[in-house]
């Protein structure tokens, strides 16, 4: 079987099939083997590994997970992929094609139906506009992952891994810190796809946290403070909390919350850590039950 990360022939199996990127699928394809191994080393596939792949394009990431997994589910929006998938993964008893939006998939059953619920790999090379909400998707469901390896836009990956008072800190930083811990396997320019994108890349895993990093009273409380502590970045975090629609605190009771955690009541959000953020909202919560 023609190994696909070599571009020529990427190119043979789309002139083949007469096919057309569409552009609503941001659809860029890897033409760098070096890059494919990478993927394979950062994700840590094994022949004990059940993966979930999204977004398989012409299944140039499909062929090396094949090789190195026990088992992959590759799930493909664009059906005019299906033929090509058909063609190139030929070879593969150990792949299933599903043409399916990933957003709209029952993937708690999926894995309880293909791997007993036992936690499985997610790796993807996703179209950048819809990264971000793909990944919290995975990450809200709670379903049972070991880690989500993922091709992303470089300022997304910068974001995802950023710590506080960086210029690339905000609410991502925060949503996916609070579920995993992130850690940037490569860089990936933009000569390793087909057709090249405008933006360099980066690979980077998720590792899910086995248990929680923070105790948090009330998750949805801790993501909507979050949100609105970083809506208006430059307002102090008083001030922020207190403009939201999100949350309903007054200034008095934000102000004596910050004062209980030690903290002045001119800080932004934006010097805040995780653990700071989680003890904050449970402040809040107790004092504002209490009264």
């Amino acid at each position: 079987m023609a190994e696909l990360g070599n571009p020529k022939n990427t190119i043979e199996i789309l002139n083949k099939y007469n096919f057309v990127f569409r552009k609503k699928y941001g659809q860029n394809f890897l033409i760098d083997t070096h890059v494919l191994d990478k993927i394979i080393q950062a994700a840590e596939i094994t022949k004990e590994d059940f993966v979930l792949e999204i977004g398989p394009g012409i299944g140039t990431l499909t062929q090396y997970l094949c090789e190195n997994a026990r088992e992959v589910v590759a799930v493909e929006i664009d059906k005019m992929l299906l033929p090509i998938l058909a063609d190139t993964l030929s070879p593969y008893e150990n792949v299933t094609v599903i043409n399916q939006d990933i957003l709209k998939l029952d993937l708690k059953a999926l894995i309880q139906e293909r791997n007993n619920g036992r936690p499985i790999k997610v790796v993807a090379n996703l179209p950048y506009y819809i990264t971000t909400p793909i990944v919290m998707d995975l990450l809200e469901k709670q379903l049972p992952l070991v880690s989500i390896t993922v091709m992303v836009q470089r300022e997304v990956a910068d974001r995802m891994q950023s710590g506080p008072g960086t210029k690339d800190y905000g609410a991502l930083s925060l949503a996916v810190q609070y579920y995993t811990k992130p850690y940037i396997a490569a860089n990936v320019p933009p000569n390793c796809f087909m057709p090249r994108p405008n933006v360099g890349s980066a690979v980077i895993r998720l590792t899910l946290h086995e248990k929680s990093v923070v105790a948090v009273e009330d998750e949805k409380l801790l993501f909507r403070m979050i949100r609105a502590s970083f809506n208006q970045r430059r307002k102090t975090l008083v001030n922020g909390l207190n403009n939201s629609i999100e949350v309903s605190f007054d200034k008095e009771a934000v102000q004596k919350a910050l004062e209980v955690l030690g903290l002045p009541d001119n800080i932004r959000g934006e010097a805040l850590t995780l653990g700071q953020f989680a003890a904050l909202s449970n402040e809040l919560l107790n004092s504002t039950t209490c009264n």
